[in-house]
């Protein structure tokens, strides 16, 4: 049973996360030979102030890159 816990930043659409869960359940039957009703894929979005990246959490990162242009 393949099991993916996708984690992303908040503000992906329905429509975003509906493309995602095809598309990985279907690499996984293209590439593994997996049954799609043995798939399960868990989306997690965190706030931006929960994640760190380039060693500050993530919405200072990107008001920072934002005023830099």
């Amino acid at each position: 049973m393949p099991y993916i816990n996708l984690q992303i930043t908040k503000g992906a659409g329905r429509e975003q996360k509906k493309a995602i869960v095809e598309e990985f359940t279907a690499s996984l039957v293209k590439h593994l030979g997996k049954k799609p009703e043995h798939i399960h894929i868990v989306i997690q979005e965190i706030e931006e102030e929960d994640w760190g990246y380039s060693g500050m959490l993530t919405d200072e990162f990107r008001k920072l890159r934002g005023a830099e242009g």
